[in-house]
């Protein structure tokens, strides 16, 4: 964050400046009714970095005002990828804790003469609001007494209405050319268990209530919001003057961040998962911050990328290959080297000792010693990636394995393919070749050049391995409906063999399968069925 100035940072500073704020306080506050995704990121990364950049603190609050949708599943998922982006709340808060004071400030309100009690239904409130061009149309129960609005209220609470007959609205201008402005509605009538307050309450506040009074109540000093609230700033700063909280927080505005075919809707991903288009809310291919970490997503990398990104008040739109260049820089730095065959080629070098295993060492990491070094077996048998063999040598090039050409196998030897075997329906089975033992790496072997460096899988002690490689989950036509533009064809597995070394690989250990990509152990992996997915591919000009 010290890195990337904005203007957020700029008001903070010049609030503890002029003294305003002796200590600043933002809140991450998120709905319970589905997993964060990627989109939520900017949001963590920007109500915590700039809170600790100045010392303050930052509460995750919980708006869970609406009982249909909300599950203590989803409040603990929350905050699992809170603290697996590395930040742990001062507080953990809920819009519940403050139910109460909430009615009692409704009342308020209704005391003033600024809030009534509604007859009308959803549908006749909405084609009474008007639009922008045409003021709304005023409730013909807007005018009752404050001792009938109270009476009602009461009634309300205590249950005695039917869902959908009545609601508290504000009483504030149908012809206001703000439309959050034309008597936006406070309470209504919800009948349905609540995760926490359980049976308690069957009125519940709307969102647009609720959140300014729960940073007054917790003295946000900074209420960072996407910018599509900005027109609800307005209506924000009157309910905190009206139901005259004492403290008085200041809700701030920044642009959305998008990514390029990435889908970040939440009510569109629930429906994905509920309607088995992908495996759950952690699919690898979901965009959801537990999707990406089953993937193999850093959240070293995400931050870094949402920090690169900087922050305006205007939406912005970046391609995933700037979020996967944050995830392939870390991964360069931490992730241990080790070779897999994903689409082996079995390969028998016919002048090698039969029976005989000798070991190779290679470091984990060429540049952190830390990481250890591995054995690496080498024999008469092994297997290289099917694409590393053809026949002829098709251009000047191609520096792979041919008839005929020499090729470095990686922390090895030399060989030379010199004939093949075929199956019954003329594939290539099996390369038959020699070594030559004087060119083992690590002795100064100078003698001649290879036609490049191969990676290979001894395989007598090959660990079977399933891997799992992925395309974009959403493609086409954006113009299409959502569900229309799903990729069915975004999962493919294939399998192979990794060294054996690997063979203890633990969920969430991470590798650059040299020469393939940075792969993941997967959470479902076992010791007897070991999975990876592929987290990014290498750059380009290595593939």
């Amino acid at each position: 964050m010290e890195k990337h100035s904005n203007f957020i940072r700029t008001i903070i500073e010049t609030d503890l400046k002029t003294g305003k704020h002796k200590e600043i306080v933002t809140r991450f506050p998120p709905e319970p009714n589905g997993h964060l995704h990627i989109g939520h990121a900017r949001a963590i990364v920007t109500d915590f970095e700039s809170a600790r950049l100045y010392g303050g603190r930052t509460n995750l609050r919980f708006d869970d005002t609406n009982p249909v949708k909300e599950d203590d599943t989803y409040v603990q998922a929350i905050i699992n990828d809170v603290r697996w982006l590395g930040y742990e709340p001062d507080q953990i808060l809920f819009a519940s804790d403050y139910f109460d004071e909430m009615y009692e400030r409704a009342i308020v309100l209704i005391k003033k003469g600024l809030a009534y009690i509604d007859d009308q239904t959803a549908e006749e409130i909405q084609a009474t609001r008007g639009d922008l061009n045409t003021p709304g149309v005023e409730s013909p129960y807007r005018n009752r007494s404050v001792e009938e609005n109270l009476q009602l209220f009461e009634q309300m609470k205590a249950c005695q209405f039917e869902e959908g007959t009545r609601v508290l609205r504000a009483k504030i201008d149908m012809a206001s050319p703000n439309m959050n402005m034309r008597d936006p509605v406070v309470y209504r009538i919800v009948y349905a268990s609540h995760h926490r307050t359980q049976d308690k309450w069957c009125i519940y506040p709307m969102y647009d209530y609720a959140h300014p009074l729960e940073d007054a109540i917790e003295e946000i000093t900074h209420s960072l919001c996407s910018i599509e609230f900005e027109d609800h700033r307005p209506l924000y700063d009157w309910f905190v003057e009206m139901t005259e909280m004492p403290f008085v927080p200041r809700q701030i505005e920044f642009g959305r961040l998008n990514i390029e075919n990435t889908v970040l809707s939440k009510r569109f991903l629930r429906q994905m998962v509920e309607e088995g288009k992908v495996k759950d809310w952690d699919d690898p291919r979901m965009p959801t911050l537990a999707g990406m970490r089953r993937r193999g997503y850093t959240p070293e990398a995400i931050r870094s990328f949402i920090l690169s990104t900087g922050l305006s008040k205007a939406n912005s739109t970046v391609s995933m290959s700037m979020l996967e260049a944050a995830v392939r820089d870390d991964l360069q730095e931490h992730a241990k080297r080790a070779m897999a065959v994903i689409h082996p080629l079995k390969v028998t070098i016919t002048n090698y000792p039969k029976n005989e295993v000798e070991f190779l060492e290679a470091p984990y990491h060429p540049e952190d010693e830390s990481l250890g070094v591995r054995q690496i077996p080498f024999s008469r048998h092994i297997y290289i990636e099917r694409d590393d063999f053809v026949l002829e040598k098709p251009n000047k090039h191609y520096k792979r394995l041919a008839l005929n050409l020499e090729v470095r196998l990686m922390n090895a030897y030399f060989i030379k393919a010199t004939d093949v075997v075929y199956d019954d329906e003329n594939n290539i089975v099996e390369v038959l070749a020699t070594y030559d033992k004087e060119t083992k790496s690590g002795t100064g072997f100078t003698g001649r050049k290879a036609n490049g460096t191969i990676h290979f899988v001894e395989a007598t002690q090959a660990v079977p391995a399933t891997f799992n490689f992925f395309e974009p989950l959403v493609t086409g036509d954006e113009s299409l409906p959502l569900l229309e533009r799903i990729n069915d064809d975004s999962w493919h597995r294939y399998q192979g063999f990794i060294e054996a070394d690997l063979r203890q690989v633990k969920p969430q250990d991470k590798f650059q399968f040299i020469r393939n990509g940075y792969f993941n152990v997967d959470d479902d992996s076992s010791e007897d069925a070991i999975i990876f997915n592929e987290i990014v591919p290498l750059k380009s000009s290595y593939k």
